[in-house]
């Protein structure tokens, strides 16, 4: 067992261990024996285009090996910290550490229920009409809770029930099965929708609109490779989220 001054360290070690990595693999690089490898972190609720857009990364960069992180944003924002991640696509920058964030889509978030629930086929819905229903949330520190937060704040809305249900694809499939509503990421049920599985309600002050960035630690050296999947994503990812979402490209708004 580690004693506290052997604990205090581990964050220290991990960081030293990281930069010797990352000069072992710069000078590979540089003797060409080596193809460069980015680590990338990705929130939970960009899983369902964020490998698709490595491959599109990887498909013009051959020399360069991605390696994805998938996990909820406190443990995205600790790998972040531990440089255990080069760059991560997430929602709104963390303010428990300073990171360089460069903004690329714009990501809405929506209310969702069950296809047959009475207010599926209501418009203009008013907030306080969700009173009496069931919100189906994530597990504190993620992105998707700390949105549904605020919207309950700004609408006045005091919420009876709530049940916490760890994971976005969890949710989807509660919601499905009637338990109740939930607020959830317009980007994660693209399919669902198609397929009639789910249904967006028209509720007033929705969707809400946050933005997608690409983050690294502020003050760490990236490496080349690192530097042109950042760049990539700044300058592809607009266009790249309009095609996979069949959307309008639009210019991130910034910070939110």
């Amino acid at each position: 067992m580690l004693t506290v001054a052997g604990e205090t360290l581990i964050p220290y070690a991990e960081r030293i261990t990281q930069t010797l990595q990352d000069a072992n693999s710069a000078i590979a690089a540089l003797k060409g024996v080596q193809r460069s490898t980015v680590k990338v972190g990705m929130v939970t609720t960009s899983r369902n285009f964020g490998p698709h857009l490595v491959a599109r990364f990887q498909a013009e960069h051959r020399d360069t090996k991605l390696d994805i992180i998938i996990a909820n944003r406190r443990s995205i924002i600790e790998k972040l910290e531990h440089q255990q991640v080069d760059v991560a696509l997430m929602g709104r920058s963390p303010r428990r550490i300073q990171v360089d964030s460069a903004p690329f889509a714009d990501h809405p978030y929506v209310v969702i229920a069950n296809p047959n629930h009475p207010l599926a086929k209501q418009s203009r819905i008013d907030p306080l009409e969700l009173s009496n229903e069931t919100f189906l949330v994530r597990e504190k520190g993620s992105g998707t809770r700390m949105v549904l937060e605020r919207f309950l704040e700004d609408s006045g809305l005091a919420v009876p029930r709530i049940q916490e249900i760890g994971g976005t694809e969890n949710i989807k499939q509660a919601v499905m099965a009637n338990m109740g509503v939930a607020v959830i990421s317009g980007h994660t049920i693209h399919l669902e929708r198609q397929l009639g599985l789910l249904s967006v309600l028209d509720v007033q002050g929705m969707p809400q609109i946050r933005t997608w960035f690409a983050v690294h630690l502020k003050g760490r050296e990236l490496s080349e490779a690192a530097v042109r999947f950042e760049q990539f994503v700044k300058e592809q990812g607009p266009q790249f989220m309009a095609e996979f979402f069949g959307e309008p490209a639009t210019t991130p708004r910034g910070p939110g």
